[in-house]
């Protein structure tokens, strides 16, 4: 296979896979938001990201959600926190499940990004809910 045919496969699968976590609203927002500025890198992390590491059958994506959601909040990436946390409920990832990754968050990385991504959960979580009960917010 070539290196071009190869990338359109990445970008593919990494489309399937990213509308397949983050749902179709968000991908399409992504997509709509898309510059020539940032389109490289939307290329980029839809081929890297999506249709070479989350494509990989090696984990679960409820897995891969577990451990994108520690890295981020020990990295203090708020935004992209919430963002897989929302996609939990593609992933499978329980509220459990985020629990116990940000206690890792906690020994190995600080209490402090522990405590904060804790925060940004909870409250990511309770728009779920309200969003799932029709409550809104």
């Amino acid at each position: 296979m070539s290196d071009a045919n190869q990338g359109s496969s990445r970008f593919a699968d990494g489309m399937r896979v990213r509308r397949r976590v983050l749902g179709d609203a968000h991908v399409d927002r992504a997509g709509a938001t898309s510059t020539p500025f940032d389109a490289p890198f939307q290329r980029f992390i839809t081929e890297g990201a999506w249709g070479t590491v989350w494509a990989s059958d090696r984990l679960s994506l409820r897995e891969r959600s577990i451990v994108t959601i520690a890295l981020l909040a020990a990295l203090g990436q708020d935004d992209e926190v919430a963002m897989h946390v929302r996609a939990t409920r593609n992933t499978g990832a329980s509220e459990a499940d985020v629990a116990e990754a940000l206690m890792h968050v906690a020994v190995y990385a600080g209490v402090p990004a522990a405590n904060h991504a804790i925060k940004i959960a909870k409250r990511t979580f309770d728009e779920m809910r309200a969003e799932a009960d029709g409550s809104g917010r």
